[in-house]
C-alpha cells in the first residue's frame, strides 16, 4: 500500500517539484495539494492522508498552527515540516505542535524520501542541520539549569526568610537574630526550618557556601 501524502506550500513551483520527486517512488503517492494552512487542515480531514509535507510560512494560517490543528484532530495524519527556516523558534514551534519531522529546504531529496518513510513507520526525523541545533540547545539549557539550580531556589524564600538567612550566614545565633528583628527565638527557629526545607540544605556550613556563591555575603 502506498504512502498517501498531501503537500502544503504556497509556491506552485515547489509543490510541482516535490510531487515529481515523490511520485518517482513506487511506495508513495501525492493525493492532494494546499496553498495555505487553512486549506491543508481541510484536506487532511477530508482525505485522511498518511502524511503531510508542509511549509511553515504560509498565508491565512501558518504551518505551526496547521500542524497543531492536525495533531488535535481525530485523524492520524503525521506532519513533516519542510522549511527554509532553521531557527530554533520555528523548529521548536513545529515540534511542539506535533510535527514528527523537520527538514530544511536545502536538504537532499534523499533526505526527504528517507524522512517520509521513517515518519510513516512511527519514527521522528530531523535533518542534520536541525539535529545539531536541537542538541546544542538542549546542552545549553542543561548548562543553564545546572548554573542557576541553587540560585533559583532563593526565589522561593520570603523577604523575611531571606533576611534571616543573611543573618544566619553572617554568624548570628537565634537569640541575636530575634533581638535584631524584634521577634521570638521560636519564630526564628521556625523560619530557619522553612529556609532549609526550601533550599534543601540542612546545615549552616552549606548555607554559608550558598551565600558566598550567590554573593549574599562576601569573605
Amino acid at each position: 500500500m502506498k504512502i498517501k501524502i498531501v503537500l502544503a506550500d504556497d509556491h506552485q513551483i515547489t509543490r510541482d517539484g516535490l510531487r515529481a520527486l515523490i511520485e518517482k517512488q513506487t511506495d508513495m503517492e501525492v493525493v492532494g495539494e494546499a496553498v495555505n494552512g487553512k486549506d491543508v487542515v481541510g484536506l487532511v480531514l477530508k482525505l485522511k492522508p498518511d502524511l503531510v509535507v508542509m511549509d511553515i510560512s504560509m498565508p491565512d494560517m501558518n504551518g505551526i498552527e496547521a500542524a497543531r490543528q492536525i495533531f488535535d484532530s481525530p485523524v492520524e495524519t503525521k506532519v513533516i515540516a519542510l522549511s527554509m527556516h532553521s531557527d530554533r523558534r520555528y523548529v521548536e514551534g513545529m515540534l511542539n505542535a506535533g510535527a514528527s519531522g523537520y527538514l530544511v529546504k536545502e536538504c537532499a531529496i534523499e533526505d526527504l524520501i528517507q524522512a517520509i518513510r521513517a515518519v510513516n513507520n512511527g519514527y521522528a526525523f530531523l535533518s542534520p542541520k536541525v539535529t545539531d541545533m536541537v542538541l546544542r540547545n538542549k546542552i545549553e539549557k542543561q548548562n543553564q539549569r545546572e548554573g542557576v539550580r541553587e540560585s533559583s531556589k532563593l526565589t522561593l524564600l520570603s523577604s523575611r526568610e531571606y533576611e534571616i538567612l543573611k543573618l544566619i550566614v553572617e554568624g548570628y545565633d537565634a537569640e541575636q537574630i530575634a533581638t535584631r528583628l524584634y521577634i521570638s527565638t521560636k519564630t526564628v527557629s521556625s523560619h530557619r526550618r522553612n529556609i532549609m526545607d526550601k533550599l534543601q540544605i540542612y546545615n549552616t556550613a552549606d548555607l554559608v557556601k550558598l551565600a558566598l556563591r550567590e554573593n549574599i555575603i562576601s569573605i
